[in-house]
């Protein structure tokens, strides 16, 4: 079989693909260095010169990195500033009273809130103890009241810019990101209702109190706390500047949009206006020392900077694939046999995701597969925004007990591993399904 046979090519991808899941599960390699490896040798199966790979490489790393780094380090301070001072618990006290009987719809849309600027693990952490205050005052299971919340963070974290995930898949099938987050919104409220509210009313309901024995520590007295309308305007403001932009291309047309308005909405310019004036509120107005603040952006960089590295390498992986036209052959194929783009980022998705556990790593694999389709195929950019959709609801589902997520709800909830598998698993799967399903009726409406 020769370099462009497409069973070759098929051939090829498949090995990369469980040569990546190998390297990263058994010989428990970082997945940066495992992309790197794989996009190597991938390359050079198919046909290219080992000077040409490494050119592949270094632009598909250069080509992603350049809009990611920005985009994911401001997310990442503007997170960590909302968190500083106090913002999340501001949300969580303005939202949700413990004798309310609406409790799991507003701890929903407190988790879908709370998840765009703060990561998964950090915004679980700082809710515990509130959502344990909340089970004991109405006599329910903690994962009653924690239920909800997980799926409102699980869906924001996924299909909801500036969350990494979201941004990495969009600059890797270069989707424009307004489109993104107004596909993400539309698509995260009936993933939330049904993996949140309607779940934890028909099944988590029933489940009977439990005596949680892990000791989770109190929010400090004399904690600063910025008022509501601070809190929410952090979020708003980014998003709304970026969707502004996109709403007012597709009212206008790209060509009668102000230069002001295009400068504005772009994503780095509206997270840095975000960064710059809460920032600027939290140390002047709030009299939050500069230092804290500067320590608490520096620590949030940190998973950041995992997110990025992993997001460039899976660029170079897609580019291996674009530049040795195997991108194009598989395109040809799946044009010819009428599979969906969006069917198959799920499915590539939610198979990496089920065997490795890492929804980033799932996300970037996926992506890498999806891009040189999208290349070629006669897609509307609304539908490249969907594809980000479908594959952030593939990366999402199943998580079980190779997802460090698993284990972080596991423990914080004080469960067995059964009962984890049979509430947060299917969460994580309602949340992820919905999403996709979403992203399929978008497609056919648009």
């Amino acid at each position: 079989m020769s370099a462009s046979d497409p069973l070759y090519i098929l051939l090829v991808l498949s090995v990369s693909t469980i040569g990546l899941l190998g390297l990263v599960l058994k010989a428990k390699l970082p997945p940066f260095f495992a992309l790197l490896l794989v996009s190597l040798l991938a390359g050079m199966a198919l046909g290219m010169t080992p000077q040409d790979v490494i050119t592949s490489i270094q632009n598909g790393m250069g080509g992603v990195l350049g809009f990611i780094a920005v985009v994911v380090g401001l997310g990442a301070i503007l997170g960590a500033i909302l968190e500083r001072s106090g913002g999340v618990q501001t949300l969580a006290d303005r939202l949700v009273s413990n004798s309310d009987k609406t409790v799991p719809w507003k701890m929903s849309a407190l988790g879908l809130l709370v998840a765009i600027p703060v990561f998964f693990d950090v915004a679980l952490v700082i809710l515990m103890p509130m959502v344990l205050r909340i089970a004991k005052s109405l006599k329910r299971s903690a994962i009653y009241v924690a239920g909800p919340l997980l799926a409102g963070l699980a869906a924001a974290h996924a299909f909801i810019p500036p969350t990494p995930g979201p941004i990495a898949v969009a600059a890797l099938v270069e989707a424009d990101l307004g489109l993104v987050i107004i596909a993400g919104l539309i698509t995260a409220i009936p993933a939330v209702a049904l993996g949140g509210a309607v779940f934890a009313e028909t099944r988590l309901k029933k489940l009977p109190e439990a005596e949680l024995t892990m000791d989770l520590p109190a929010p400090e007295a004399d904690a600063p706390k910025v008022g509501a309308f601070a809190a929410i305007a952090s979020l708003a403001l980014p998003i709304g500047l970026v969707a502004s932009g996109t709403i007012w291309k597709m009212a206008a047309g790209e060509t009668n949009v102000p230069d002001a308005v295009l400068f504005l909405s772009h994503p780095f310019i509206a997270l840095m206006l975000s960064v710059g004036l809460y920032y600027t509120y939290a140390n002047r107005v709030m009299r939050i020392d500069a230092g804290e603040l500067n320590m608490a952006s520096m620590k949030a960089l940190e998973p950041a900077g995992i997110v990025v590295l992993v997001t460039g390498a899976g660029g170079a992986f897609k580019q291996v694939l674009i530049d040795s036209q195997a991108g194009a052959r598989i395109a040809e194929v799946a044009s010819s046999m009428e599979i969906s783009v969006l069917v198959f980022a799920f499915l590539i998705a939610a198979l990496v995701r089920i065997v490795q556990g890492s929804a980033t790593v799932a996300m970037i694999t996926a992506a890498g597969f999806a891009a040189p389709l999208l290349a070629v195929a006669d897609v509307s950019e609304f539908d490249r925004a969907l594809t980000v959709i479908a594959i952030a609801g593939g990366a999402s589902v199943l998580s079980h007990v190779n997802d460090s997520g698993f284990w972080l709800v596991n423990r914080y909830l004080d469960q067995s591993v059964g009962e984890t598998l049979k509430s947060w698993t299917v969460i994580s799967t309602i949340v992820g399904g919905t999403g996709f399903v979403m992203a399929l009726l978008l497609s056919f409406v648009t």
